[in-house]
C-alpha cells in the first residue's frame, strides 16, 4: 500500500514539474511525451520570441486557455518555443510561426494543424467541436439562443426525426466544419421560435442579412457548399484576426481592393464594391485592405502598388500557383468591377505580371540586373548560361547572401558563356518562373529548350562554383523539386531581427 502511494506521489509531483504561463503549459523535449500523457487533448503553439504575429496571438491564446481551464476542461494549452526547441519543431514540420497543432489521445503522430481563427472565442470553439459531438443536441430554447448569441456564425439543422437520412447527412457536414458550431434539434419549440415549419438547415450570423436558410436537397456536400457560401460577410476586411479565415477558407479567388479608410470617399467605394460582390456569392472573395496601415504595406508591395496609387482594384488566385490580374480601369464602380469579375470567371483575362523599368546601368557591374521586361531575352539566350537570384530587399537572407552573389558575379564577369544576374521578385514578375521564398537561385543553361535548374546546395562561393563549372549539376536539381532541409522561415511572419538568421534559410512571400 505504502509503494502504490509513493507511485501516486510521485506521478503528481512529476505532472507538477511542467511549468505554466498565464495557464498555458511550457513544453520543452524533455516534458513534451509527459504532457501529452497527462493531457490527452492538447494543443501546442511552436512560436519564436520575436515573431510578430506570435506576440499578437500571446494574450488571446492565454484567455483561450483560462476559459478553458475555467470550465474545468481536460482540454489544455501548451507553447513551445521552436528557436529554442529545434528538435520538436523539426519532428513537427515546423515551417512558420506561429504554427499551432492539436494532439489527441495523447497520440504524436499526424497531428491537427490549427488554421481557424485567432481570437479566444475561436480557438475555443474549434477545440470543442473537435472534442465533443459534431453538433450539439438542442432541447431547450435557451441552449439554442446561447449557442447562436455566443458565436459570430452558427449552423442549425431542424429535424422532426434526428435519426432521418437528412439529419444523418447534417451531421456528416457539421463533422467536416472545424470552425463553426453546429446544433441540431427536433423541439416544436425551437421550430416554432424560429419560423422553421418544416426539415431544413439555417445558417445564423451576425452581419449582412441576419440568417440563410438552406433551399436544396440535404446532403453533405451540398450543405458544405451553402457553409462556404455564407459564412463569411459579403465583403471582408482583411485584418490580422481574419486573415485565417480568408486563406483558410474553400474560395481561392480574391478580389482585392486596397482603399484608405480615412477617405472621405471611403463608404461610396465600399458600397460600389459591396453591390457588386452579390453576384460572385461563393464564387469570389470580395476583401478590402485599408492602405493606410502600416502593417499592410508588404501586401501592396506584393502587387506592385504604392500608397499613392490607392484606391486601387486586384484580382488573385490562390491555388498551386498563384496568379494576379488587373483590371483595364481604375475607377471603382459596381459595374467596372462585375465587368472585371465576368470576365475572370469566363476565362478571359490574361495574367498581370508587374515589371519595373529596364535600368540603364543593368549591364553595368558584374551582377547583371534582371527586370521583367529583359527577363526572357537575358535567361533564355540559346548562348548563355544564366544563374540568377530572385530576391526581396527586405529579406534578412538575401542580404548575407549578397556579398556573396557579387563575389561569384564578380569571378565570372569575363566570362563568354555565364551570366550572374539578380531580379526583384517584390517588383518583377515571370510567367516562366514563381518564386515562393526568398532568395530562390535558379540556372537557365544554355540551348534552345528552355530548361530551368533549381540551386539546392551550399550557399558559398564554393558552391556556387562548383555548380556552374558542373553545369548545373552539382547541387542542382529539375526545377520544382523542392529541398527538404531548407530552413524555410516563418509563413506568417517575417524575420525580424536578421542576425537571428543562419543564413542557409528562406523568407518566405
Amino acid at each position: 500500500m505504502l509503494k502504490f502511494v509513493l507511485l501516486c506521489a510521485l506521478a503528481v509531483a512529476s505532472r507538477a514539474e511542467i511549468p505554466e504561463e498565464e495557464d498555458v503549459l511550457v513544453l520543452k523535449k524533455s516534458n513534451f511525451d509527459e504532457a501529452l500523457q497527462a493531457h490527452p487533448n492538447l494543443m501546442v503553439e511552436f512560436y519564436a520570441p520575436w515573431c510578430g504575429h506570435c506576440k499578437a496571438l500571446a494574450p488571446e491564446y492565454a484567455k483561450a486557455a483560462g476559459m478553458l481551464k475555467a470550465d474545468s476542461s481536460d482540454i489544455r494549452l501548451a507553447k513551445v518555443d521552436a528557436t529554442e526547441e529545434t528538435e520538436l519543431a523539426q519532428e513537427f514540420g515546423v515551417r512558420g510561426y506561429p504554427t499551432i497543432k492539436f494532439f489527441k489521445g495523447g497520440e504524436k503522430q499526424s497531428p491537427k494543424e490549427y488554421s481557424a481563427g485567432r481570437q479566444a472565442d475561436d480557438i475555443v470553439s474549434w477545440l470543442k467541436k473537435r472534442t465533443g459531438p459534431p453538433a450539439s443536441m438542442l432541447t431547450e430554447l435557451t441552449q439554442a439562443e446561447s449557442l447562436i448569441a455566443d458565436s459570430e456564425v452558427t449552423v442549425i439543422g431542424f429535424f422532426k426525426n434526428v435519426e432521418s437520412d437528412g439529419a444523418k447527412a447534417f451531421l456528416k457536414a457539421a463533422e467536416a466544419v472545424d470552425d463553426i458550431p453546429f446544433g441540431i434539434t427536433s423541439e416544436d419549440a425551437i421550430f416554432s421560435k424560429f419560423e422553421v415549419s418544416k426539415d431544413g438547415v439555417v445558417l445564423f450570423k451576425k452581419f449582412d442579412e441576419g440568417q440563410n436558410t438552406f433551399d436544396g436537397e440535404v446532403s453533405k456536400e451540398n450543405l458544405l457548399s451553402f457553409i462556404k457560401a455564407n459564412q463569411l460577410p459579403l465583403v471582408i476586411e482583411f485584418t490580422e484576426q481574419t486573415a485565417p479565415k480568408i486563406f483558410g477558407g474553400d474560395i481561392k479567388s480574391h478580389i482585392l481592393m486596397f482603399v484608405p479608410k480615412a477617405d472621405s470617399d471611403f463608404q461610396d467605394k465600399l458600397g460600389q464594391f459591396k453591390k457588386a460582390a452579390e453576384g460572385f456569392k461563393g464564387k469570389i472573395l470580395f476583401i478590402y485592405i485599408d492602405s493606410d496601415l502600416d502593417d499592410n504595406q508588404r501586401i501592396l508591395e506584393f502587387f506592385g502598388l504604392k500608397k499613392d496609387e490607392c484606391p486601387a482594384i486586384r484580382l488573385i488566385t490562390l491555388e498551386d500557383e498563384m496568379t494576379k490580374y488587373k483590371p483595364d480601369t481604375e475607377e471603382i464602380t459596381a459595374e467596372n468591377i462585375i465587368s472585371f469579375c465576368t470576365r475572370f470567371t469566363e476565362g478571359k483575362l490574361k495574367p498581370h505580371l508587374m515589371s519595373q523599368d529596364i535600368p540603364e546601368d543593368w549591364d553595368k557591374n558584374p551582377v547583371k540586373v534582371l527586370v521583367g521586361k529583359n527577363f526572357e531575352d537575358i535567361v533564355f539566350n540559346p548562348t548563355k548560361n544564366v544563374f540568377v537570384e530572385f530576391y526581396a530587399p527586405w529579406c534578412g537572407h538575401c542580404k548575407q547572401l549578397a556579398p556573396i552573389w557579387d563575389k561569384l558575379g564578380e569571378k565570372y564577369k569575363d566570362s563568354d558563356s555565364i551570366i550572374v544576374a539578380k531580379m526583384d521578385s517584390t517588383a518583377n514578375e515571370v510567367e516562366a518562373v514563381k518564386v515562393h521564398s526568398f532568395p530562390t537561385l535558379k540556372f537557365f543553361p544554355a540551348g534552345d529548350d528552355r530548361k530551368v535548374i533549381d540551386y539546392n546546395g551550399e550557399r558559398t562561393l564554393e558552391g556556387f562554383t562548383k555548380f556552374l563549372e558542373s553545369g548545373g549539376t552539382d547541387g542542382g536539381a529539375p526545377a520544382g523539386e523542392e529541398d527538404e532541409d531548407d530552413d524555410l522561415a516563418d509563413l506568417d511572419d517575417q524575420q525580424e531581427d536578421d542576425d537571428e538568421s543562419d543564413g542557409e534559410g528562406h523568407d518566405e512571400l
